[in-house]
């Protein structure tokens, strides 16, 4: 037996809280990590290159395409996103869990190409709520916003491709909720044998 991690997709709608609560999520458990994804969009006030996304340029992504390099890529709002295939295996191999914070697009390929996936979808309250997190981010206009709100509707029908569902109206209650589906996979019986097998052997011979 081997000590193969999981992979997690997160998705929602934007403004659901999606980022906020993987973050809050890694700093618990620091021995999970968060595929950094390449983009095409433009890097906003306050993020990194290499933190928050690979941002290269169209061309850049289209090269990396013809490599089969992407385990998924989107197109979302006419910007490209990509998640690294190679890294992504390369930690699961090494017995790392990894959350994939994507669209429901994304998530789609990642769990035609890897079944074993679990697939978690986060929804807001209400849609006035989602409505008011995207205007107080304070960094998009209103057409944006207004294209953002007609798209949720259709992102947010694809919850039923989850294995889980989260609601994020109280942010602890729902981090605390991601936290029980990371904690129920990692007591499972074939990792457990793996992680305690030192134990299991003293306790059995």
């Amino acid at each position: 037996m081997s000590n193969t991690g999981t992979l997690y997709t997160v998705s929602a709608p934007s403004g659901a809280g999606k980022t906020s609560l993987v973050n809050a999520l890694i700093e618990r458990k620091q021995d999970l990590r968060v595929s950094v994804s390449h983009t095409t969009r433009p890097m906003r006030p306050g993020e990194q290159e290499g933190v928050n996304y690979h941002f290269v340029d169209k061309t850049a992504f289209g090269a990396m395409l013809e490599r089969a390099e992407f385990l998924e890529h989107a197109q979302v709002f006419g910007n490209l996103y990509g998640t690294s295939q190679v890294w992504v295996k390369e930690q699961l191999a090494a017995g790392t869990d990894v959350i994939l914070e994507i669209d429901w697009q994304g998530a789609q390929q990642v769990k035609r190409l890897m079944p074993e996936t679990l697939a978690i979808f986060i929804l807001p309250p209400s849609r006035e709520t989602l409505t008011q997190r995207l205007n107080a981010r304070g960094q998009d206009d209103s057409a944006i916003i207004a294209a953002r709100m007609a798209e949720a509707v259709e992102e947010m029908s694809h919850y039923v491709e989850g294995d889980f569902l989260v609601v994020n109206g109280d942010f602890d209650l729902a981090l605390g909720e991601l936290q029980a589906i990371i904690d129920c996979q990692r007591l499972r019986i074939a990792r457990q044998q793996v992680v305690l097998g030192p134990l299991l052997r003293d306790l059995l011979n």
